[in-house]
């Protein structure tokens, strides 16, 4: 079997910075899966075609705990019994900017572009959506 190469951390931040997807994969003592990775704040529309149908999971979109408080996106269930407790807040979707029904990659793009936008308020946003807000934890993978 071929060997895998792993990248550094500071090669997968440049790729970030280039605007590149990465795949980040967890411990095999986990999910044992591999997510695709983009900056937010560049994501494309055709960014999200290509991890709708090459990652066949769910749109998340992690973001800092501040900016949930924020945008008023609570937590998905209060009570939280999933495996690996899995911070989800409210699913979103923007409301206007051109967005119909919140499901195409174009739709989906513009809602994570919105998420990290400053000026997007709570009422920008209708809930249920497409996009699965991740409330980050402090130091993400470093704590």
């Amino acid at each position: 079997m071929d060997e895998i190469k792993l990248n550094t951390i500071e090669e997968a931040i440049e790729e970030l910075r280039s605007g590149r997807i990465i795949i980040v994969v967890d411990d095999e003592d986990r999910e044992n899966e591999g997510d695709f990775i983009a900056a937010s704040d560049g994501i494309t529309t055709e960014m999200v075609n290509f991890m709708a149908t090459h990652g066949r999971g769910l749109i998340c979109n992690a973001i800092p705990e501040s900016r949930c408080k924020e945008l008023d996106l609570p937590m998905m269930v209060t009570n939280n019994t999933s495996s690996h407790e899995t911070a989800f807040t409210v699913s979103v979707d923007l409301i206007g900017s051109g967005c119909t029904t919140g499901i195409s990659a174009s739709d989906r793009a513009k809602t994570i572009n919105a998420l990290v936008n400053e000026n997007t308020k709570p009422s920008d946003l209708g809930r249920p959506g497409h996009i699965f807000p991740l409330r980050a934890k402090e130091k993400g993978v470093l704590r």
